[in-house]
């Protein structure tokens, strides 16, 4: 099983629409895939309880589910010190969002150094990267993010944009990768490199 741990110790960064996404992107690939939520909020296991049942199918996941393809956690937010080790343990990928704005570039700066005294990273058996959330191109926010992404040695795989498509699809349990691509396909483009990067063998 491959796992994948979406952190940012920021509330709001969007941990949860990149997880649940994710999570949706490898079941529409026949994948066996399982969601862990790891926020007392719930707000995956929300998303996944009303996720139609003609939709490829994500399991939340359980102790002992060994049978699966893939494994997808989303952090809580102030993920840190021993829970932030145990989980980094188990994580295959880490992925990392920001948001262009200067609280959650700060807070994800301290993350960052505490990620680089971890074991796991260290000996590169978590491979970590970072993505830009909700990201116009248009705005100096967005120049600021570049210039702080660019401070780290990770590689920074892609900017979402800020979509109404994300919402929408949300609140009846669905992702980008549920709709009609005609209606996405700006937003399925975006999300390439994340998925190249993702299904690449370590």
């Amino acid at each position: 099983m491959r796992t994948i741990l979406v952190a940012n110790p920021k509330g709001g960064s969007g941990k949860t629409t990149l997880a649940t996404n994710l999570a949706a992107y490898l079941a529409n690939r026949n994948e066996k895939v399982a969601l862990w939520d790891l926020d007392r909020q719930g707000s995956s296991i929300g998303w996944l309880e009303t996720r139609p049942g003609e939709l490829p199918r994500i399991l939340k996941f359980s102790p002992g589910d060994g049978n699966m393809d893939w494994l997808v956690m989303d952090s809580p937010a102030g993920l840190h010190g021993k829970n932030l080790s145990r989980f980094l343990k188990l994580a295959d990928k880490v992925i990392i969002p920001v948001q262009p704005s200067l609280f959650d570039m700060e807070a994800t700066r301290l993350f960052l150094k505490q990620l680089f005294e971890e074991k796991a990273v260290r000996k590169h058996h978590a491979e970590v990267a970072m993505i830009g959330m909700r990201v116009d191109p248009r705005t100096r926010a967005s120049a600021r993010l570049e210039e702080f992404l660019a401070e780290f040695d990770l590689p920074v795989l892609t900017h979402l944009r800020n979509a109404q498509a994300y919402v929408n699809a949300s609140f009846e349990g669905q992702s980008l990768f549920d709709l009609p691509q005609g209606q996405v396909k700006k937003d399925l483009e975006q999300w390439e490199p994340l998925l190249k990067w993702l299904e690449n063998p370590e």
